[in-house]
């Protein structure tokens, strides 16, 4: 078992910035997959970035050159730098932890953390 918990989140002007924190703590196997996704209103969740334990990241095209996702592994902490942030990132930022347990995937999710970017 895995439990995440988020923390960072905030009300934020447009063009401002926020850093998102998620730290795991549990079964964490050596090999997995951190990320954030996100659910606006009205909105299906979307993936917003990914990061593997290798360090090989990915991100949604709306946050590619804004946002960039790290971790640390020692910790198994995953950040999420939120630069020139947007009104349309409004959402429910979740942290996510993806590892392959007994030859199947299993995903994990934090509780959410909101993110609100209004003037």
């Amino acid at each position: 078992q895995v439990q995440l918990v988020e923390s960072g989140g905030g009300l934020v002007q447009p063009g401002g910035s926020l850093r998102l924190s998620c730290a795991a703590s549990g079964s964490i196997f050596s090999i997995n997959r951190m990320g954030w996704y996100r659910q606006a209103p009205g909105k299906q969740r979307e993936l917003v970035a990914t990061i593997t334990s290798g360090g090989n990241t990915n991100y949604a095209a709306s946050v590619k050159g804004r946002f960039t996702i790290s971790r640390d592994n020692a910790k198994n902490t995953v950040y999420l730098q939120m630069n020139s942030l947007k009104p349309e990132d409004t959402a429910v930022y979740y942290c996510n932890l993806q590892q392959t347990e007994n030859w199947r995937a299993r995903d994990y999710w934090g509780q959410g953390t909101q993110v609100t970017v209004s003037s």
